[in-house]
C-alpha cells in the first residue's frame, strides 16, 4: 500500500490500492474515493468484539474498503486538528490506541481487538478508560493525535507519568496505571486532577500536545 500524508494542521492521508488490497479506517474518517474503491462495515471480532467496541468509544464497526481494480485511491482524515504517525506493527510490535488514536490499518494478518486495561485503577481513573483498542498483525497503522507528537522510547522498567488526554498511543508491552499528583493544592488549582498516567517500558509511547477529552468522569478529573 502506497500512502501519502499531507497537511499542517489537520492532517490526511491518500492511499493508493492495488487490487486485492485492503484497509480498516476508523468510522467517519472516508474524506473522498475513487470510484472503483467499495466499502462497507465491518466488524473485527464478530459479536463479541462488538461488545467490547460498543463500551471502548470507539463505535461498533470500522469502515472496510477494498479493491480488484488498478489504481484506486481514498483520501482518509480524522477530523479534527492533529498530526498523522506511522506505526509499524512488525518493527515497533503491536500498538494499544486510546479513544480517538486509530485513524487506520492494512496490511498481513491484522487482528484488530478491544482489551481490557490491566489495572483496575487505570481503568477507572487513567483517563484511556477500562477498554482499550489494540491492533496487531504485519502491517501499518496510522495513529492521529491532537495537535502535534511527543515520542518516547522507554527502557526496561523506565517510567514517565503523563497528564490525562495527553497518551495517544503505546506498545502493547508498555504497563501503565496511574498514581496520585499528591497534595490538596496541586488537586484543587493544578489542572491536572486527583491522578497521572503511569507508563512502564519497554515499548514505544506516543504523546499528544492537545489533551483529548474523553467525556466521561475519569476524564473530567483533569480539569
Amino acid at each position: 500500500m502506497r500512502y501519502t500524508i499531507s497537511g499542517e494542521i489537520a492532517q490526511s492521508v491518500r492511499l493508493e490500492f492495488e487490487p486485492g488490497e485492503f484497509v480498516w479506517c476508523s468510522k467517519g474518517g472516508l474524506m473522498a474515493y475513487s470510484p472503483g474503491l467499495q466499502w462497507n462495515l465491518r466488524v473485527p471480532g464478530g459479536l463479541g468484539g462488538a461488545v467490547r467496541r460498543s463500551l471502548s468509544g470507539e463505535g461498533v464497526a470500522l469502515t472496510y474498503l477494498q479493491t480488484d481494480q488498478p489504481d484506486q485511491h481514498a483520501l482518509l482524515s480524522a477530523n479534527a486538528p492533529g498530526h498523522l504517525e506511522v506505526w509499524d506493527l512488525e518493527n515497533d510490535g503491536p500498538v494499544t490506541t486510546t479513544r480517538g488514536s486509530f485513524l487506520c490499518a492494512w496490511g498481513n494478518d491484522l487482528d484488530i481487538t478491544v482489551t481490557v486495561a490491566r489495572r483496575a485503577g487505570a481503568a477507572l481513573f487513567g483517563g484511556a478508560g477500562l477498554f482499550l483498542q489494540t491492533v496487531s498483525g504485519k502491517g501499518t497503522v496510522l495513529v492521529h493525535a491532537s495537535g502535534d507528537f511527543s515520542e518516547q522510547r522507554l527502557a526496561e522498567g523506565e517510567q514517565i507519568l503523563v497528564s490525562t488526554g495527553n497518551l495517544a498511543a503505546f506498545s502493547s508491552g508498555v504497563d501503565y496505571d496511574i498514581q496520585g499528583v499528591g497534595g490538596c493544592r496541586k488537586i484543587l488549582f493544578s489542572g491536572e486532577g486527583f491522578f497521572m498516567t503511569r507508563l512502564s517500558g519497554p515499548g514505544r509511547v506516543l504523546l499528544q500536545t492537545l489533551k483529548r477529552q474523553y467525556g466521561n468522569a475519569a476524564a473530567s478529573n483533569a480539569g
